[in-house]
This record gives structure tokens, C-alpha cells and sequence, in this order.
């Protein structure tokens, strides 16, 4: 497998080739992510992936402009219209984090250029049409936390996210899980912002409320600050934490007090557990021998695996788009969102993947596992 020439600008071809020769010229493909800032945990790794994908796809070349957004909107929303203006993109992967995401989506949808979402994101009809999102959707994750609380005798809950878009699409899904089948009560609901470094006041209201669990809505090394917090102040309830949080920066940050943490995570975190019929348990493991053995053991990242699951995608859909148009062209662009939807049951690392015009996730239970941390490891929890 090539690795991928990183540089700060490549510009597509513009040389104009026949329809039968379209597998000759390069695609380009716009990357905006957070390699600085609050979000980097989830950008190294997300650029990390980038060096075990494959660089040639159907016989065309993909030539790959990575840029840092260091998780601001208005800087992700500059990257994305430099991919479109000036590279002529024929698909933008990012970002990170929700925020800039969405600000990716805006651009993507007016311009008419694919996007594939590294970051879970409210997907209304605006952005419908040229954007899919690679990580597991809320409600998929959400289930199988409320379940587990359940099944733990959990009566009470309170909530602690971020201030900002991510923060509201969990609190949002956690209000949705408890009107759909009911059993649990909001007692308390904190936020806080992703630069903060004291959570201190919001989680003294938690244990004040002292509910059964508490839901932390946030991603990164910022999720790591209110589990720390909850158990310094003595809080003994369950913690439970989003896919957001499956990082080993987690573990490191979040030290002793991330010790029986229950946590989302997609099943690149431990695809050797799984049976052999599992389609994401091949593309999981071929990560992970890949990264680990470069960035050594236990830096397996689920941020790593949604950048290779883009060229996982890419080598089912791309070959279908190849036969009716050329690469920097309206009809590439067109050719390829049509194959998104006519490829079926796509494996990848995270997930098994069928995007429809209303399920611009196209995941399902195949998407999930849980975690938790026993002796500063994570352990699945059957």
C-alpha cells in the first residue's frame, strides 16, 4: 500500500479526458479536520489513518489535501471552500468535532461536492443531500446506554456535555430515549465549554442532585475533565460516557478515575472479540495491525478507524462512479452520490454501511459495542 505525500496544497487536473479514460485522472479529496486545539485527540489519529489507505482506487489516483481546522467553524468553513474554489474537490472528508462539521455541510450542500462527516451531526434537509456522516448516530448509541442503565436499576440520571451542538444532540437523544420507553428522570443538567479547564461548579450540582448515573455528553480529552471532577468530589454513581470519548488519551487523562466507566465505542475498539461472520471484524483488524505497529500498542483510535472507513467506502463507490463520468466534473460528483445509495451493505471498520436519501447515517446495531475501563484498560462488556 502507498502512503499518502502530505502537502499544504495539490490541485486537481484540469486536463479534460474522455469518459473511457475518466480512470486515469485524479480525484481530489478536501480533508478538514482538527489536528490543534481542544479536538486533536480525535484529528491526530484521523490523519494517522490517512498513511494505511489506498491511494489508487479503480485505476484513478486519489490525491488528498489535508488541512487543519483546529476545531473552529469558520476556519473549517474557509478549508472547505478552498476545496471547492481552488483544488475543485470531488469529496470533502471532515471534521472532527460536530461544530465544524456542520459548517462543512453548509458549504458542501451549495457547492454540490460529497461530504463524509468524520463527527456525528444533525443532518436536517439542507444538508441531505450531499452529506453522510461516518460515525455512529446518536439514537444507536443512545439505545444501548439506556439500556444498560436499565438493566443497572437506574432511576435517576444527570446530565453534563459540552455547550455547543454535540452537548445538545446528547442531551436531545437522551430526553428522546426516555419519552420512547420511559423509567428514567433528569434530576440535574449541566454544560460546559470545550476550552474549559474546571467543571467544578457544574459537577457540585451533580452531586448534590446525586442521581443514580450520570451522562457525560462530550468528545475527546474534554470528556475526560467531568469524569475526573465527579470522582474527586465523591460522586460513587455509574458514568457513562458517549463513543465520542473512546480514546486511550481518555484512559491517560482521565487516570484512576476512569476506573468502571461505561462507554459507547464502534467495534474497531475491539473487533478481535468478534465472530468471524462479522464484516467489520476484517477491515478492524487490518487497521489496527497497521496502526499499532507503527504508533505502537494500544493506540488503536475508533477516530482512526471513520477516516479509513471513507476509503473503505470510497473502494465500493468510486469504481461505480468511474462508468459514467470523469473525476472533477458536476456529473463525477453527481455519479458518485448516486452510488453511495446504490451500494449496498458496505463493510468497514465501525460499522456496515447502507445510506439511503433519508438515513444519511446508514448504520445499525452492527455499530456498537460497550466498554468499560478495569486495570486502566478497556475491557468489552458482554
Amino acid at each position: 500500500m502507498k502512503k499518502l505525500t502530505w502537502t499544504a496544497v495539490m490541485l486537481a487536473a484540469s486536463v479534460t479526458l474522455p469518459v473511457s479514460l475518466a480512470a486515469a485522472q485524479d480525484i481530489t479529496i478536501g480533508v478538514s479536520i482538527s489536528t490543534t486545539g481542544p479536538a486533536a485527540a480525535l484529528g491526530i489519529p484521523e490523519k494517522n489513518a490517512l498513511e494505511f489507505v489506498s491511494t489508487d482506487i479503480g485505476g484513478a489516483k486519489i490525491k488528498t489535501i489535508v488541512l487543519d481546522d483546529a476545531g473552529d467553524p469558520t476556519t473549517a468553513t474557509t478549508n472547505a471552500r478552498r476545496f471547492v474554489t481552488e483544488s475543485n474537490a470531488d469529496l470533502i472528508i471532515g471534521s472532527s468535532t460536530t461544530p465544524p462539521s456542520i459548517a462543512i455541510s453548509t458549504v458542501a450542500n451549495e457547492a454540490g461536492v460529497p461530504q463524509f462527516s468524520l463527527a456525528p451531526i444533525p443532518v436536517t434537509p439542507p444538508r441531505a443531500k450531499w452529506t453522510v456522516v461516518l460515525p455512529q448516530p446518536a439514537p444507536i448509541i443512545g439505545k444501548v446506554l439506556f439500556d444498560h442503565m436499565k438493566k443497572s436499576g437506574v432511576k435517576t440520571v444527570g446530565y453534563i456535555g459540552f455547550s455547543d451542538s454535540y452537548g445538545d444532540l446528547w442531551l436531545n437523544d437522551l430526553n428522546s430515549q426516555i419519552a420512547a420507553s420511559g423509567g428514567l428522570k433528569i434530576v440535574a443538567e449541566e454544560r460546559y465549554a470545550r476550552p474549559d479547564t474546571s467543571v467544578a461548579g457544574q459537577v457540585l450540582k451533580l452531586v448534590a442532585a446525586n442521581p443514580d448515573a450520570v451522562l457525560i455528553g462530550a468528545s475527546g480529552t474534554g470528556a475526560a475533565l467531568p469524569q475526573s471532577a465527579l470522582r474527586e468530589r465523591g460522586y460513587k454513581g455509574l458514568i457513562y460516557q458517549t463513543h465520542g470519548a473512546a480514546t486511550m488519551d481518555f484512559i491517560r487523562i482521565a487516570g484512576a478515575s476512569a476506573e468502571g466507566v461505561i462507554m459507547a465505542a464502534g467495534p474497531v475498539m475491539a473487533p478481535e472479540g468478534q465472530a468471524d461472520s462479522a464484516l467489520t471484524k476484517k477491515p478492524g483488524l487490518a487497521l489496527n495491525e497497521a496502526y499499532e505497529k507503527k504508533y505502537g500498542a494500544n493506540t488503536r483510535s475508533q477516530f482512526a478507524g471513520h477516516m479509513y472507513d471513507a476509503f473503505e467506502i470510497l473502494k465500493r463507490v468510486v469504481p461505480v462512479a468511474l462508468k459514467t463520468a470523469k473525476p472533477g466534473t458536476p456529473e463525477f460528483r453527481e455519479a458518485f452520490r448516486k452510488a453511495l445509495l446504490s451500494e449496498k451493505d458496505i463493510a468497514a471498520s465501525q460499522g456496515v454501511y447502507n445510506f439511503t436519501e433519508t438515513d444519511r447515517y446508514g448504520t445499525d446495531d452492527r455499530s456498537r459495542i460497550i466498554l468499560t475501563v478495569k486495570n486502566g484498560k478497556y475491557e468489552v462488556v458482554k
